[in-house]
């Protein structure tokens, strides 16, 4: 009689798989990862779901000088200094306009294409949003589940669920809470780019989670990432389980849970707050009625990429991890630190000299709606160390603190820092050119020394503030090195500055599960949206680049083995606008319509 094998060996199994997905899908100098090799335009994804037979919700299209206001892009990074939102169809829609919406139109020709608030690679967008409403005083919606359609600017009635069943669900969460919910459409990214594609979706997943964390703190709301709860869970509530509802449509990929609520409804009987769901309650809540079926993306599909398939299912979170936080003593009741999350107020942090925080400067709306990925730099414009400095500190999550004390958007990040910065310094006044090192959690830094070369300089950048950790590595110009990493991106060199994030790669996943892989990209594409917003607010831009070659990045500072592994680079610098491209407004289709 055969007996199972053991659960280590099947979780060194999935682990395995995800470290082979990794290893195949490297680019490198004489072989790119496989792809397609051209673009089929007749099959072009869909960049827009729809579910056939699900009501449709339109949300107001607010004009910037309408309630709610965005405040002040500065203050929504202090703490307090956003008065609290009610939930209600206004504050939905402005929050869904910062997170998910259309930004802008582009047009050249007769060709049209949208951008949106949240980035995304080869603006595919394989990211579909969701809310999970009780009933909330003021909001006059039916409980239930609701899917965001940006094109429309609505919400799609997916499922009506019980008001009592709903609010049990939610009891153990504060007032007035919801449940926002992300997943992804795989097709959109592999017809493109093929292998490489599931890289590029959890990329997206991490930028989604960083414009719905930040356009939450535009109306005074705290999110928390519900990374306890098992990836089963996650799929039945957001109904990508049900395959009568997907039929012959590409199916969507469940990838996280957060939770998001006014900040002031922290009450004294709230004294824990779970990072998980109760299983039982959910099977109980989708019992309702689901309304939809899934539209089809493409009419073929060419090639199916089997690898993403296989590493999306190696990755998959079998286990729920009951973790939960202490509102009341400001501790955790989980033993694992990795675990807890932060859902106090923030302490200050260091103020970069020069950099003052103002409530008067350009509004957070206005810095969303006006990010670009840049497509060219002018190979000129320079920044200052003073700008330089800054950007760094707000992707700092300053982990020897005590959680309580992280900085938005860090407190909706359930883990220590994985991810940290090798930066090629081209023009930024006051910085030697060269390659640097930026340690994000001072606790790593040994760690980080010994996989790299020893003979590295690792000297401390003049003029860097008190608690950042940016070590000069090498000296000199280091711009056509930096385009040959990036498959030979002339934006790379072009820049004030670029970087690769690089993660501890193998230790991560031996020692907390193959479905940590994923969760690096998210916490690099989290880092990317900070970095975006802040080089518009810095009066330049910056752009993701995905294609990078992988090996190559490890061996310029002597990473031999998978310790640490590069997965994102990003560049910032002044821009070169395409004067043959026309923008227009993101929503004059629905006035022309209206």
């Amino acid at each position: 009689m055969n007996s199972k094998p053991p659960v280590h060996a099947i979780q060194d199994d999935h682990i395995d798989q995800a470290i082979h997905y990794h290893v195949r899908t490297k680019h490198q100098f004489n072989q790119y990862a496989r792809s397609l090799g051209y673009l089929d335009w007749a099959n072009q994804p869909d960049p827009f779901r729809r579910f056939d037979g699900a009501q449709l919700i339109p949300l107001p299209l607010l004009k910037s000088d309408e309630e709610p206001l965005s405040p002040a892009y500065d203050a929504i990074y202090r703490p307090g200094a956003v008065p609290c939102q009610s939930v209600n169809l206004r504050t939905l829609s402005r929050f869904f306009e910062l997170a998910l919406a259309l930004s802008a139109w582009k047009k050249a020709g007769e060709s049209e294409w949208a951008l949106r608030s949240n980035p995304s690679s080869g603006n595919l967008h394989p990211t579909e949003g969701y809310v999970v409403l009780p009933q909330i005083e003021g909001l006059n919606l039916t409980p239930g589940l609701y899917h965001y359609v940006p094109k429309e600017h609505g919400m799609e009635w997916r499922a009506a669920f019980q008001a009592d069943a709903v609010a049990r669900l939610m009891a153990t969460f504060l007032p007035n809470a919801f449940l926002f919910g992300l997943t992804s459409v795989y097709w959109r990214e592999a017809w493109k780019y093929g292998e490489r594609a599931f890289r590029y979706c959890n990329h997206d997943v991490g930028h989604a989670i960083g414009t719905a964390r930040i356009a939450a703190a535009t109306l005074g709301w705290n999110t928390a990432l519900l990374d306890g709860m098992d990836q089963d869970t996650v799929a039945i509530l957001l109904g990508t389980d049900r395959t009568e509802d997907f039929g012959e449509a590409e199916p969507e990929h469940p990838d996280c849970l957060a939770v998001v609520w006014p900040s002031e409804n922290v009450k004294r009987e709230h004294s824990k707050v779970p990072l998980f769901l109760d299983v039982v309650i959910v099977k109980e809540v989708v019992e309702g009625t689901w309304y939809g079926k899934a539209n089809r993306l493409s009419r073929e599909h060419g090639v199916h990429w089997n690898i993403i398939d296989e590493v999306a299912e190696a990755s998959w979170k079998e286990q729920p991890e009951k973790t939960a936080i202490d509102l009341q003593s400001k501790t955790f009741s989980s033993s694992d630190s990795h675990h807890a999350l932060p859902f106090g107020r923030l302490t200050a942090l260091p103020v970069i000299e020069g950099r003052a925080t103002s409530d008067t400067g350009p509004t957070a709306g206005l810095i969303i709606h006006q990010r670009r990925s840049a497509v060219a730099f002018d190979g000129k414009t320079s920044i200052s160390a003073e700008t330089f400095f800054h950007m760094l500190q707000r992707v700092m999550p300053w982990a020897e603190r005590s959680q309580l004390e992280r900085p938005m958007p860090w407190d909706v990040w359930p883990y220590d820092p994985a991810i940290h910065l090798l930066i090629f310094v081209h023009r930024v006044d006051g910085l030697t050119p060269g390659l640097y090192c930026f340690v994000r959690d001072s606790r790593k830094l040994s760690f980080i020394q010994q996989v790299m070369n020893l003979d590295l300089n690792w000297m401390i950048a003049p003029g860097c503030p008190d608690g950042l950790l940016l070590y000069r590595l090498l000296e000199g110009d280091a711009r056509r090195l930096a385009v040959q990493l990036s498959c030979h991106q002339d934006i790379a060199g072009d820049s004030a500055f670029s970087f690769g994030m690089v993660a501890e790669f193998e230790g991560t996943l031996r020692e907390r599960g193959a479905w940590w892989y994923p969760r690096l990209f998210w916490e690099a594409g989290l880092i990317g949206q900070v970095m975006y917003l802040e080089a518009e607010a810095a009066g330049v831009r910056a752009t993701g680049i995905g294609c990078f070659f992988d090996d190559p990045v490890h061996e310029i500072v002597g990473i031999k083995d998978l310790a640490m592994q590069s997965l994102y680079h990003f560049t910032i610098g002044g821009p070169v606008e395409d004067q043959r491209l026309q923008t227009l407004p993101p929503y004059g289709h629905l006035m022309r319509e209206g």
